[in-house]
């Protein structure tokens, strides 16, 4: 969109949310909420007026060598941005209006010949224009909020420098230092502890950069109530000699600038006025652009209808158990599996043509990347069902035992049984009227069937529990299976799907480790978790772990059967679960899981994890979402989280060991 001045004053005045470029090109404004604080990135821009072009004397390649790219992708995530489309070589906006206009700069002679009056007229009219546009924007917010911050961002180039230099330079010298030390400090502080990918960072105040430039001069002379951080930026993100840009830098910079400046936004809101209690959450803006909710549409819509266990869970199980079980020595188990309905090549395509860099949050634009990752890898999982490529793919997407995860393990699995086991005197049939009892509880519509096609006794699928009609359960087991599948899975499949975001329902990278342990937690909560059932998830390890060291389906079931004493039936499950499609490494997260569910458990607030199939990777951008509006709090929470039931002492010792 395309807004004159005077249009862009009266929305600001307004209080009107827009986002435009002022109708000459110059500059971009951005206003998602009204915050009291603005990025500005003044020399972001590179472009320079037609006429202009064939009048200049320096090559494309020498201006963007002194201007600042990328700068205005730093600020991307924040409500309120000016952004600088004119290159510097134009009109520098952070030179008084009076100097301006280059003759030369940094050596060079700008202009083949000098520049006509009414030339120079044109371009003093857009330095003035944007002065005008940000006095009327900092009056605004000092009226509505008694305050106003600017995070002035440059960059400079450091390989003509001689010593030693800062990554972040804050320049203090047009600020009053002894009002603000606090706010200044603070600023430094936050600058010291971003973490850039192979590069040492120090932030200094006025180390070679003092912060003489206009626009803080601007704001001294008009402004008492604004406070003014000019940070320059040094040229680590991008080869200054030859313009490349380094993204996994500048990707790092853009999610540590949100942080750094949010925080201090909040910090020095709630220091300087009545607001009380603000995190960088409450600085942010409340709700989704238009370009997430568009590519959230369109993500859900390529993948919907892939569902992993669907494909990889084998269609003859029944069979092949009652021909291995005849045979367990000699017999190899030939799956069978259905037949992948979708176009595979297709499917990446679609994914990565999404246009996920229009997403400028930089936070929220990192979740969607690695989500589209982490579906091109499941598509290549899928493809290779049944075959040797199987196995890698598994290890792609799910990863395999460590050391930990194995010693764990031994650890449960040396316990010694303390009590005496139900009987298993529950059929299928009674336990289908038990968990449709138990949604009823909940006032979760869904259904509840019997299903021939499991390997596990019952499970979730979207909003439809099944249950294998040919197992049996103790009230302890179907206790259990009722906290784990219906009173997370399911509940977290109903609040996906009351989300805005359709990202929930897909899954988030890591939701399997991330709802296995969530859901065993709960078990163990309610007082429905025995320690046969804690050595079922500890010997999904060993089955993992020996089917990932080429170890046969005949070896590891009669590992299970004479090394631990295993039934038939539960070795073969444990087994076949590992071995399907050609090596399935899911199993060993649900131990993985449950250890760090634990740890979550006793140190946060879990209640974001529930809002769908989410990760504990993401966990501080859910509570983010949250707190700004954007995600919903959770419509249902499992039961197991808020009963007072009887915790088995032992296995809380058990639990709390594993590490």
């Amino acid at each position: 969109m395309q807004l004159t001045e005077l249009e862009i004053l009266e929305k600001i005045r307004s209080l009107t949310p827009f986002e435009a470029h002022l109708d000459d090109g110059s500059l971009m404004i951005r206003i998602s909420e009204y915050q009291p604080y603005i990025a500005t990135a003044i020399h972001n821009g590179h472009q320079l007026r037609q006429s202009l072009q064939s009048q200049c004397a320096l090559t494309e390649e020498e201006r963007y060598f002194e201007e600042d790219p990328f700068t205005g992708d730093f600020i991307s995530s924040l409500p309120i941005v000016l952004q600088g489309k004119d290159s510097r070589y134009e009109y520098d906006l952070n030179r008084a209006p009076e100097n301006c206009i280059y003759d030369d700069a940094w050596g060079k002679n700008v202009w083949l010949a000098p520049l006509s009056d009414a030339e120079r007229e044109i371009t003093l009219a857009k330095h003035q224009s944007y002065y005008r546009i940000l006095q009327c924007l900092v009056e605004t917010l000092e009226l509505q909020f008694g305050l106003c911050l600017i995070y002035d961002i440059h960059s400079y180039n450091y390989q003509r420098i001689d010593t030693v230099t800062p990554t972040f330079n804050l320049g203090t010298m047009q600020v009053n230092r002894r009002r603000w030390r606090k706010e200044i400090d603070v600023l430094l502080e936050g600058l010291n502890t971003v973490e850039l990918p192979n590069i040492d960072v120090i932030a200094l105040e006025n180390d070679i950069f003092k912060g003489l430039g206009y626009q803080a001069t601007f704001i001294k002379q008009h402004f008492k109530n604004t406070l003014i951080m000019p940070i320059e930026v040094k040229k680590i993100f991008m080869n200054e000699e030859g313009g490349e840009a380094y993204p996994l830098v500048i990707e790092k910079l853009k999610e540590s600038m949100k942080t750094v400046i949010t925080e201090h936004a909040a910090f020095t809101i709630t220091k300087r006025t009545k607001a009380k209690g603000l995190t960088g959450s409450d600085v942010l803006a409340s709700n989704l652009s238009k370009e997430v909710i568009n590519l959230d549409r369109q993500l859900y819509k390529i993948a919907k209808g892939i569902n992993t266990l669907s494909y990889i869970n084998p269609t003859n199980l029944k069979q092949e158990k009652r021909r291995f079980l005849s045979k367990p020595y000699s017999y190899q188990p030939q799956f069978t599996y259905r037949q992948l309905d979708l176009d595979p090549y297709k499917f990446r395509e679609q994914l990565y043509r999404l246009p996920v860099e229009t997403i400028r949050d930089a936070d929220v634009q990192k979740m969607y990347r690695k989500v589209i990752d982490q579906l091109a890898v499941r598509i290549d999982l899928l493809c290779s069902i049944g075959t040797d490529e199987f196995l890698y793919n598994s290890l792609r997407y799910y990863g395999q035992p460590d050391e930990r995860d194995i010693a764990n393990a031994k650890f449960i699995l040396h316990a010694c049984e303390y009590k005496e086991q139900q009987p298993a005197n529950i059929s299928a049939k009674e336990a289908i009227e038990a968990f449709k009892i138990a949604a009823a509880e909940y006032d979760i519509p869904c259904k509840v069937v019997s299903s021939k096609q499991l390997i596990a006794r019952a499970m979730v699928s979207g909003k439809v529990i099944k249950v294998n009609p040919n197992s049996r359960f103790t009230q302890g087991d179907l206790d259990a299976l009722i906290h784990h599948e219906l009173g997370v899975h399911l509940v977290t499949s109903v609040n996906a799907e009351r989300q805005p975001l359709k990202i929930l329902q897909l899954g988030l990278p890591g939701n399997t480790h991330t709802q296995e342990g969530l859901a065993i937690l709960c078990e163990h909560l309610s007082g429905s978790f025995p320690l046969h059932r804690l050595k079922t998830l500890a010997l999904r390890v060993v089955a993992v772990e020996m089917m990932v060291n080429g170890d046969s389906f005949n070896d590891c079931f009669n590992s299970l059967r004479h090394d631990y004493d295993v039934c038939d039936d539960e070795a073969f499950t444990i087994t076949a679960r590992a071995y399907r499609g050609g090596g399935f490494t899911k199993d060993f997260l649900y131990l993985r899981g449950l250890k760090d569910a634990i740890q979550a458990y006793k140190t946060e607030d879990l209640t974001s994890l529930f809002i769908g199939k989410t990760g504990f990777e993401f966990k501080p951008l859910l509570d983010e979402l949250i707190e700004r509006g954007i995600l919903k709090t959770p419509s249902f929470m499992p039961k197991a989280l808020s009963i007072e039931a009887e915790i088995d002492p032992v296995m809380d010792f058990m639990l709390n060991s594993i590490r």
